[in-house]
Formats: structure tokens, sequence, C-alpha cells
């Protein structure tokens, strides 16, 4: 980092911010993936093939959300702050599908792989936020089609959410910053190339352990996040890029 105090910022988040809030990440040896099959419960086949089962794995990840026992952390306050106090723009693209950024007070932020809180209906297309449970026999208010209400989110084999946009960003950034990232799930792992094809941005990995991609990335560090992004962030607003 230098003397340098603008310039617009783009930063990837993924599980490993919220792991330390109490969300179980999904690539670990312990994580979602170990315990279930994501071809049973996330992808758009799994969802025509037994779409009860589908809801009540998003039934109960909603329901801890709606909860409101987890709780942001300091990982999540620091980006905040950042977003406050740096003269550029900041934006968190996130790939989690939690309230945690939104609950800490960030405000630019993209959820490209969709929300739990939020539901959708296959029929009409309307999106709307939702804490309740879904089941088969809801009724859309919008279309009034039953059958057709499915989480908010972004199943394997469907496209991720607002991507023209988020390009747009990584093209005209001057610091990528990618935190709690397994660098393994497309297209954000192909996110560090994208920059890289640009003008001179510096790009720097925050993550517990180095990524599949940590290569690519000027600089790292390690540790727990609630650790390592709030130093990052105290350091990069007194010391610019």
């Amino acid at each position: 980092m230098g003397e340098r105090r603008d310039g617009n910022i783009v930063i990837l988040t993924g599980a490993g911010i919220s792991k330390e809030s109490g969300l179980d990440t999904f690539r670990d040896a312990d994580g979602i993936w170990a315990k279930v099959r994501l071809e049973d419960v996330a992808t758009p086949e799994a969802f025509i093939r037994d779409p009860a089962r589908v809801h009540d794995f998003y039934n109960g990840r909603r329901q801890r959300l709606a909860s409101g026992e987890v709780e942001p952390n300091a990982a999540h306050l620091a980006l905040v702050r950042l977003e406050a106090e740096w003269p550029g723009e900041v934006l968190v693209v996130t790939q989690n599908v939690d309230n945690l950024h939104e609950r800490a007070g960030s405000r630019n932020l993209i959820h490209m792989h969709g929300e739990h809180l939020k539901a959708r209906c296959d029929a009409c297309g309307v999106i709307f936020a939702w804490e309740a449970d879904l089941s088969v026999g809801l009724v859309c208010d919008s279309c009034g089609t039953s059958g057709g209400l499915r989480p908010h989110v972004v199943w394997f084999g469907e496209m991720p959410l607002e991507m023209e946009r988020i390009y747009a960003a990584l093209d005209a950034c001057a610091l990528f910053v990618s935190i709690g990232t397994s660098g393994n799930v497309h297209p954000a792992a192909g996110f560090i190339e994208q920059v890289r094809l640009g003008d001179g941005a510096q790009t720097v990995e925050l993550n517990l352990e180095p990524s599949e991609g940590a290569s690519r990335f000027h600089t790292a560090e390690y540790g727990p996040a609630t650790k390592i992004v709030p130093a990052f962030v105290e350091r990069l607003l007194s010391e610019g890029l």
C-alpha cells in the first residue's frame, strides 16, 4: 500500500467472513456439502424432483437468520467503516446468502448468489422479502400460481445475479480484495483474472488459508477474518493504496 487515497474498491466476500458469526461454510471438511449432497438441495433439478426436501433444507437456514441469533462480526463492521470513510466507491460483492452485511450497515452491496430472506416466484418472477417457511402449496400473491415459490438463491447451474454490474465495477476498480473465499466457485473465482486484465489495480487476498487462486494476488494475509479484516481496513484508511 502507498499514499493514494482515492479510487474505487471492490470487495468479494465468501463464507469465511460469516464463519466466525456461527454460520457453517460450504466446502470445509465439516461444512454443509459434507453433510448434504448439493445435488439433492441446491439445483433446479432437485427442486423439480423433490421440492419439499429443498424447502426443508432452506427453511432451516432461513429460520436461523430470521431468529436474529447470528450476529455480524468485526469483519463485517470493518467493511462498513471502509464504505463510510473511504473517499471513493466501495462495493461489496458477496457470495453469501445471509444478511450479515446488511445488518452490520453495508449499503453498496450485491448478493450475487441471492438471499435467504427473500423468495421468488418461478411463474411470474416476482421477488419479495420472506422470513417464514416456504412450502409446496403456497400461492403467489402476485400471480396466484400455486407451487412456484422458491428460495431466492442461485442454485448450481443457474446464472449469478447482477454480473454486468459486477464486471463493470471490477474493470473500474483501483483495489480488489477477496475475503473468506475458497477460490474454486465460478464465476467469482475468475474475478481476480478480470481485474488483472485491467489497468494496474492492486489485488489482496484475506483468508484463513491460501485459496486456490492465491498465487494470482499481489499480496495476501492469512488468519481469522475478525482479526485481519479490521487491521487491513485500519491500515488502508491510514496509509492509502
